[in-house]
């Protein structure tokens, strides 16, 4: 079981992780590539990433748009594994 994070605690850890933004009870970032081929080859990495860590992202693909949304849906919101989850998918394949 993961601690819900107080907003000080988010704000601070989306200003290390630099363009995910928190919408509600979630953290996202939208990835751009160059074509579809790119974003699924990108969305595959994540679910390899994710399936490692146990924590898996809503993701929405549009052509060669990638939105991830993380979220501790168990937890009613953001804690410590969104943005471990989040760092992880930007120092692996972001």
């Amino acid at each position: 079981m993961a601690d819900l994070l107080e907003d000080e605690e988010i704000e601070q850890r989306l200003d290390e992780l630099g363009d995910w933004e928190r919408e509600g009870h979630e953290i996202q970032k939208v990835f751009e590539f160059e074509d579809f081929a790119a974003a699924v080859h990108f969305v595959n990495d994540v679910a390899r990433l994710a399936d490692r860590y146990d924590h898996h992202p809503d993701i929405d693909i549009r052509w060669n748009r990638v939105r991830l949304g993380l979220s501790t849906h168990s937890e009613g919101g953001l804690t410590a594994r969104d943005f471990d989850m989040a760092g992880e998918i930007e120092q692996s394949i972001g």
